[in-house]
């Protein structure tokens, strides 16, 4: 088989552009992989807001079942003075 110069030039730039190819991918990953650990790190901090959000929520609901509490003891006491003020005025 003689060696045909054309043909050898054709084998160097199919050989020379896989390389490229292989580094175009290689620069690919690696920039995929990049942006794999950023949205992994978005998503780590993204969990712990919503931890923060649902600790906030709960004290929030434990705040208001408090006040709720408390307007069921005071509101009637209040009424009462009311009562008693109006009966000590028209006495």
């Amino acid at each position: 088989m003689s060696e045909n110069p054309a043909l050898l030039k054709l084998l160097e730039e199919i050989r020379d552009n896989q390389r490229l190819q292989l580094e175009r991918q290689a620069s690919s990953l690696k920039i995929q992989q990049e942006q794999f650990a950023m949205a992994q790190k978005q998503f780590e901090r993204a969990e712990k807001i919503n931890d923060q959000a649902e600790k906030l929520q709960a004290k929030s609901a434990q705040i208001i079942g408090g006040a709720r509490k408390m307007i069921m003891v005071v509101l009637p006491a209040i009424i009462l003075l009311l009562v008693y003020l109006t009966w000590l005025m028209f006495r």
